[in-house]
């Protein structure tokens, strides 16, 4: 899962993606500890009271209430119940940080950093509970995040997961029939249930984790931000030529499974032609880590591709084949970074 995820990238970001994309998701508040954390870095302190951390994490857990009653799997929680009433005005600001600090963190300080049964290669902080006290002591490890690139990515990544994983719990749909559909015109992903579309999210900041910030073809850095002046582009990885083909092998070109990431100079010189077939893999790859990360992106990519891993690859050789034989010509980037995945 994970592991192969972080294959030749053991970097911190690529850490620190592992635990949004592929950590349990019992319950959300794993994104609301990541969006307080990523809040509370600014103020330059190496260690975070719960006290610190209650006001950021219950107004992100009360903000997607207001939105989806469903943030967890469990049938009772008080911390959710304190939210919720907090909503209903029947406690102040003062008694839900209260709440919080008793009940919010229980599970979310041990289990944030635990990706598939272990911590992380570099936590970003430790558990500090003692003395009358409790608080995380950050390591050098989150202040270095900070100072990367990618870091103005993560906070929309997060949301966007967020989004994915409350819109897969709310609907209480068969995974087997959860579809998530793209809309090129707004880049946005949504679903239809029972006629009524619902927006998920911004496409980018749903696609940008699962490529690790990099451009699909020349792994060059691409940022979904949208005050960014390069902010990257939606790229159908198979152009829209096997539409001429009306046959039973036509897929859906507009699903999740052939939407990529790119440099807008990149995509701009692709344009609509077709990849040099050595970039079906890494596209296979692509597609692994949705399905290993669970709903409901997983399920869609599951639905329009194929049950199996084999079965998936014969898909994707298929649709590259007949795309092909209109095309004739294979593209490849005129730069190309090493790899990361």
């Amino acid at each position: 899962m994970s592991t192969i995820f972080q294959i030749n990238d053991p970097s911190l970001e690529s850490q620190w993606r592992a635990i949004i994309l592929f950590g349990k998701n019992s319950a959300t508040y794993k994104f609301a500890f990541a969006k307080a954390m990523i809040e509370l870095l600014p103020s330059g302190k190496s260690s975070l009271l719960l006290e610190d951390l209650a006001g950021p994490f219950s107004r992100n857990i009360v903000e997607h209430l207001r939105k989806s009653d469903k943030q967890g799997n469990s049938s009772s929680s008080k911390f959710l119940n304190a939210c919720r009433d907090f909503i209903a005005s029947k406690i102040n600001e003062d008694q839900l940080i209260q709440t919080t600090i008793k009940s919010g963190f229980v599970n979310v300080v041990d289990a944030f950093q635990n990706v598939n049964g272990d911590v992380i290669k570099d936590p970003f902080y430790q558990k500090n509970y003692g003395n009358g006290k409790k608080e995380i002591s950050l390591t050098d490890n989150i202040f270095k995040l900070s100072e990367g690139l990618q870091f103005i990515n993560l906070d929309q990544e997060v949301d966007a997961r967020w989004s994915l994983v409350e819109t897969a719990w709310s609907l209480q749909i068969n995974p087997n029939l959860l579809e998530v559909k793209h809309d090129s015109l707004k880049q946005e992903l949504f679903v239809d249930s029972l006629m009524r579309r619902i927006d998920i999210t911004s496409v980018r900041d749903a696609l940008n984790g699962y490529q690790k910030g990099k451009c699909f073809y020349s792994y060059q850095d691409i940022f979904v931000n949208k005050g960014s002046e390069n902010i990257c582009e939606v790229d159908h990885f198979l152009p829209h030529l096997n539409k001429k083909a009306h046959t039973a092998e036509e897929a859906n070109i507009n699903g999740i499974w052939n939407l990529v990431l790119a440099d807008p100079k990149i995509n701009s010189d692709k344009s609509a032609r077709v990849p040099h077939r050595r970039y079906l893999e890494r596209l296979y790859n692509r597609n692994e880590f949705y399905i290993e990360s669970k709903h409901p992106l997983a399920e869609t990519i599951i639905n329009q591709t194929g049950l199996t891993k084999e079965k998936r690859r014969i898909f994707l050789q298929a649709q590259y084949n007949l795309t092909l034989s209109y095309s004739i010509h294979e593209w490849e980037p005129w730069i190309e970074l090493q790899g990361n995945f």
